[in-house]
């Protein structure tokens, strides 16, 4: 009997997905492939077109956003892949304070006219739709990174859809746990791996999920012909991480939320970013569509930017470092990059909220605060 993990909860199937087919002493973890070459007749062809590991891994992560996915070497390889698609000189709508690595590849491709990029505030529904006639792709980010702000998800995907625009969601900080962009109609969602999915901050990887079998195709074909494919062993890696990912998320969103509560009462923080507080400009739009607030908030210290450096690296349970989403928590100032957003505040901490226990990781951001 075939296996339907889509009649599953979203917990369970990070359990049962991408296992092997069960039979006499059949393995239940799924087996490292080590392989670049294979027998010829097979579905598989060549190392550099897919590898029974990464269908594994694939397998897992299509549980949970639905559609059919790909790995890549790492969250800007899959980004890359997705702009990749696009034929020379496409329209690009896209966020104008998400993720820094994504900002300087469009500018990149701005530069060089590869791209027309028109970047716009993705949390001002109306002036994103003012900005879709004439687009090929609108680029979604949200939660955005590091500033938190949520677009209102279903009124942009619907509104892009109805211009037969391009949309592609980056999912990376709520996960499919929280929001499930296909569903809600998006052509790709795009998650880095490396952050909450695989969770302990030992590999790099992207993914790109689709339902639409010519774009799979087309994506697929990037992979192959560009070569940003992932390791067998990172696929084992991440797959591994995927077991324990619904429950480590839970608990993470659990501490982040008491933290922001906490954090927007001390005297030393000037405002806390987190869409779950109550307070938060985006909290109203946010629980419409998103079913918990994830683990990463952002908070300004009062002070310079040198002194939430200072904040950062007194800490002794977070360690002061970039990346998100693994089980020990961590947090920077962002600005300390130079291709980060000047519209960043110079004073803005990203804290990407562990599974340590939150008391102690409490009292940990109050002695890192008692030195303003």
């Amino acid at each position: 009997m075939s296996h339907d993990p889509s009649k599953e909860a979203l917990s369970t199937r990070a359990i049962t997905a991408g296992r092997p087919q069960r039979a006499g002493d059949s393995p239940l973890n799924a087996p490292i492939s080590l392989n670049s070459t294979f027998t010829a007749g097979g579905p598989i062809g060549y190392g550099r077109y897919g590898n029974e590991t990464w269908s594994a891994t694939e397998s897992a992560i299509s549980a949970f956003e639905g559609g059919s996915s790909l790995i890549f070497s790492s969250g800007m390889a899959a980004i890359t892949a997705a702009f990749s698609i696009l034929p020379w000189g496409a329209s690009v709508v896209a966020s104008h304070e998400g993720y820094s690595g994504v900002m300087t590849l469009l500018n990149q491709y701005s530069q060089s006219g590869r791209l027309k990029v028109t970047l716009v505030d993705l949390s001002k529904t109306e002036d994103v739709i003012a900005q879709l006639p004439g687009a090929d792709l609108l680029w979604l980010e949200s939660p955005s990174n590091p500033c938190l702000d949520v677009a209102d998800l279903p009124a942009l995907i619907s509104a892009a859809k109805s211009q037969k625009i391009l949309v592609m969601v980056d999912n990376t900080f709520a996960t499919a746990l929280t929001q499930r962009p296909l569903e809600m109609g998006a052509d790709v969602v795009m998650n880095s791996v490396t952050k909450f999915l695989a969770g302990h901050s030992d590999l790099l990887m992207g993914s790109l999920s689709t339902s639409d079998a010519e774009l799979f195709t087309s994506l697929s074909n990037a992979r192959k012909f560009n070569g940003s494919i992932a390791g067998p062993f990172e696929a084992w890696l991440a797959l591994r991480g995927i077991r324990t990912f619904p429950l480590r998320f839970a608990q993470s969103c659990k501490s982040a939320h008491e933290l922001a509560l906490r954090l927007s009462s001390h005297p030393k923080v000037s405002r806390v970013r987190y869409p779950g507080l109550p307070t938060d400009s985006q909290h109203e739009r946010a629980k419409s569509f998103m079913s918990t607030f994830g683990a990463v908030l952002s908070f300004e210290v009062i002070g310079s930017g040198a002194d939430a450096d200072r904040v950062c690296d007194a800490s002794e349970i977070i360690t002061h470092a970039t990346s998100l989403g693994g089980v020990e928590s961590l947090w920077e100032r962002r600005r300390r990059w130079p291709i980060e957003s000047q519209s960043v505040p110079e004073t803005l901490i990203r804290l990407s909220v562990g599974c340590e226990d939150v008391e102690d990781l409490w009292k940990d951001i109050e002695k890192a605060l008692s030195i303003l």
